[in-house]
């Protein structure tokens, strides 16, 4: 009965105040005391008793209650965090005002006239002229209370007082440094659990996220240059718990262990309180750890790039100034590698956790934040370039490759997940600008998991492309903007990949005859440049890892038709309007194509579309691939030295990674037509699930390849261009001349007549006699001369930092669904869609 009371007593003070026309004096402790000293409620009931519209009745109508409301709420936090919460009543009032807040700022922040009503005085508000904090803005006294109260003995942190029951610690000269919430980086000591503290903790995170969702109701910004007021502050050395607060929130994700002992079905018999905690800490996390705006970002990535050229001895003696925002500068700085390894475990055991398979069903717990932790491992990569050394050093880079790929695959149909698959596509991009990344992919994939793929022995390179050939080929249209990146991952570890399987071979060149189809390349302004991406793997493949690749050489003699076809390319007015006729035929059949289905592994699923009512954040468009990368040349001693882009002409710049891989100067490069990133980049169909009918006479010679999945040509997904686009002879021939098939022309005039003869004087029927002369075959001096390795080396700028601001924003809207925070407010940052 008593809660019920109070329930009813709060209903009731709710409503009183939306029907006071009069202001109520800031004194009347009495009525202001109903909304937090009597009650003892949840934050899902706080929610169902204060609805939206009578927030927005108060804010419309009563607007100094409602600033009387929020500025004595946040008094009695500075109160309690002064005072350090001695007993239970101030605890209480402490989770009440608490979760009233929660649950009113973001009715503030949707308000143009409101937004700056926290970071003002409040009128009335007793001002000393002596004490700084009078003249505070109401936003960091919260801000400042709520860091104070997330140490605060006996509330959210062991006691360590030892005087007896008595003695209070003094809040104001703690040192939060010792009450670090978990062990790990910086801290050697595990305090003892305790769920009630995990609670607390997870209340006032909850409450910190509140505030910094203030980006929320701003509309995405060209210029990126507006900070975020609520996480400037949080993250300054105005806050004296910076370094503990971010040092604690680490921790605590990368020390938790979902399975924990690992007997089955725990989840469903013990509350996981800490699961709650890690999930909101990793937001905190990647929402602080934003990119400075402006010239602060220039100054911090310019610092960044400096650490990344410096080498490993000198990095330890060099002291580098850190960015403004203390999350980056103390991520920045980490740099013990038992810190490092602590961080790499724990989040890759986390990722791997959804795909952890047991004989017992759904037996062992699976978390929801990946794409969070996602986030933050991009956040680490990103600032932290000796985390990156490290990652890349060894094989453990394979532990968060795996986990990628399965998410990238299971999510390739569902439209909802569309910033999941980009966010995985960006952290491989980045990988993959380091030589050591292609070099780890070598290592033989060993550990199964359940994704709809052929089954197939060979390496994680076998398993990338295999992936990125399913997205490509399966995926919906909305993954259209992300195929250059994928050819460009591609592209970036192609020199470092000593043996292809049969099958990533066959994916290669599948989507190269998917891609050079006349209809296709006609289609739209850019589509031929991912022909060039392909042609520059497979140059890099035969002029520096020939030896090993006897199984994608033989696939270039069996499919040499494509490159025939590409090389004697027509580009006359009527060739071309047959091509674009074909392509509307092949839009109108494309439902009707069926394509053999692949072997799966047991145990795999395909992945499905969306559920119906499936809400899904909007996300702003991702510069073109010229804009999210800069290219580096790999010299002779490993080193990599970075290339100017070629400015001569205000028509080549964004056509700059559509290279002739032959040795060229720099003025005869990259002179084709220039690529928009608002154009749609592929309305493309796969070639027909059979091989055409001009390349079957020329490779009767050859025996089948024994692949089961050899008839998997699935469908390129499909769309209609989002431009108007009508080619011309002379724009083909712009890009047709510059065509890298010297090297690949001159592999097969010398070893096709080679195979020929062996095929016939043998009489073969398999193909592993061949497979053995090319192993033991050499091209030594019959090739041109060796191209440099070219990497496109993922760089920082405007364009992705809004995107990353969207998504992590998106994601934790998403995911914040009890009690639902920003649910019905009026979000500017992105629309929420319901599919």
């Amino acid at each position: 009965m008593g809660n019920a009371d109070s329930k009813l007593n709060f209903r009731k003070a709710v409503i009183r105040l939306t029907t006071k026309t009069q202001p109520v004096e800031t004194t009347d402790d009495a009525f202001w005391d109903q909304f937090w000293a009597d009650t003892a409620m949840s934050v899902q009931d706080v929610f169902a008793l204060v609805p939206a519209a009578e927030i927005r009745a108060v804010r419309e109508e009563s607007p100094s209650n409602l600033a009387t409301l929020c500025y004595k709420a946040v008094e009695k936090l500075v109160q309690a965090a002064e005072s350090g919460c001695p007993s239970e009543k101030e605890r209480q009032i402490v989770l009440n005002c608490t979760r009233l807040l929660t649950r009113i700022l973001p009715y503030i922040f949707e308000d143009a006239d409101w937004r700056g009503f926290f970071w003002s005085t409040v009128p009335g508000a007793q001002q000393d002229e002596d004490n700084d904090d009078g003249a505070r803005p109401l936003a960091e006294s919260l801000l400042l209370a709520v860091s104070d109260l997330l140490f605060c003995p006996d509330f959210t942190v062991q006691s360590h007082k030892r005087a007896g029951p008595d003695t209070e610690e003094d809040m104001q000269s703690i040192d939060s440094c010792e009450y670090i919430w978990e062990a790990g980086v910086g801290f050697a000591q595990s305090p003892p659990l305790d769920y009630i503290h995990d609670l607390n903790r997870t209340e006032l995170l909850k409450l910190l996220l509140t505030c910094f969702s203030d980006a929320m109701y701003l509309p995405p910004s060209a210029e990126n240059n507006i900070l975020n007021r609520w996480v400037t502050f949080f993250s300054s050395t105005d806050n004296r718990h910076a370094l503990p607060l971010f040092t604690s929130l680490l921790n605590v994700v990368c020390a938790y262990d979902p399975v924990g002992y690992g007997i089955p079905y725990n989840y469903l018999m013990f509350s996981d309180y800490r699961e709650v905690l890690v999930e909101h800490a990793v937001q905190i996390l990647i929402v602080t750890l934003e990119h400075e705006a402006g010239a602060a970002a220039a100054t911090a990535q310019h610092k960044l790039d400096h650490l990344h050229s410096l080498s490993a001895s000198a990095m330890e003696d060099k002291e580098l100034v850190g960015p403004d925002n203390l999350f980056v500068n103390y991520l920045s700085r980490i740099h013990r590698e038992e810190d490092f390894s602590f961080i790499l475990k724990g989040l890759a055991r986390l990722m791997t956790n959804p795909l952890i398979q047991t004989y017992l069903p759904n037996s062992t717990k699976k978390i929801q934040f990946h794409q969070e932790l996602l986030v933050l491992f991009w956040k680490l990569c990103d600032f932290n370039k000796k985390f990156l050394f490290f990652v890349l050093k060894s094989s453990d880079v394979l532990d968060v490759l795996v986990p990628i790929l399965f998410y990238l695959n299971d999510a390739r149909a569902d439209q909802s997940c569309v910033g999941l698959i980009h966010i995985g596509v960006f952290i491989l991009l980045l990988l993959s600008g380091e030589r050591n990344f292609g070099v780890r992919l070598n290592k033989t994939y060993s550990v199964r998991i359940p994704m709809d793929i052929p089954v197939f022995t060979g390496t994680h390179a076998d398993l990338l492309i295999m992936i990125f050939h399913k997205i490509i080929t399966g995926g919906h249209q909305h993954l259209k903007p992300l195929f250059d990146c994928l050819l460009t991952i591609i592209v970036n570890v192609s020199p470092y990949l000593k043996s292809l399987s049969m099958v990533a071979a066959n994916k290669l060149l599948h989507l190269l005859e998917a891609f050079s189809t006349n209809w296709f390349l006609f289609s739209a302004s850019q589509n031929h440049h991912l022909i060039f991406f392909l042609l520059e793997v497979f140059n890099n493949l035969i002029q520096y890892q020939f030896d090993g690749n006897c199984n994608l050489v033989y696939t270039l003699i069996r499919k040499r038709n494509i490159f025939h076809q590409l090389a004697n390319l027509t580009s006359d007015p009527v060739t071309i309007h047959k091509a674009l006729e074909m392509k509307k035929t092949t839009l109108a059949h494309i439902s009707r194509t069926n394509s053999q289905e692949t072997i799966p592994m047991d145990g795999s699923r395909p992945a499905v579309p969306a559920e119906p009512g499936t809400l899904k954040a909007s996300l702003v468009a991702i510069p073109a691939i010229d804009k999210l990368t800069k290219k580096a040349q790999v010299s002779e001693d490993g080193t990599m030295v970075c290339l100017q882009h070629n400015t001569h002409s205000p028509q080549m710049t964004a056509d700059q990674h559509t290279h002739s891989l032959q040795p060229q100067t720099a003025d005869d490069q990259h002179k084709h037509s220039p690529q928009s990133s608002d154009t749609n980049t592929s309305g493309i169909a796969g070639a027909s699930n059979t091989e055409s009918n001009s390349g079957r006479d020329n490779e009767e010679a050859f025996p089948p390849v024994s692949d089961p999945a050899r008839g998997c040509l699935s469908r390129v997904c499909v769309s209609a261009s989002a431009t108007y686009w009508n080619p011309t002879p002379d724009w083909v021939l712009s890009w047709k001349s510059k065509l890298p098939l010297q090297t690949i022309m001159r592999l097969l005039q010398v070893l096709v007549p080679q195979v020929e003869k062996i095929c016939i004087d043998k009489g073969l029927t398999d193909e592993s006699e061949i497979l053995k002369f090319l192993q033991h075959g050499t091209l030594v001096g019959l090739l041109p001369v060796p191209h440099p390795i070219l990497i496109r080396k993922y760089q920082a700028n405007a364009g992705t930092a809004m995107w990353f601001r969207t998504y992590t924003w998106g994601v934790i809207y998403l995911r914040n669904v009890d009690p639902p925070i920003w649910y019905d407010t009026d979000v500017r940052l992105f629309e929420i869609q319901r599919i």
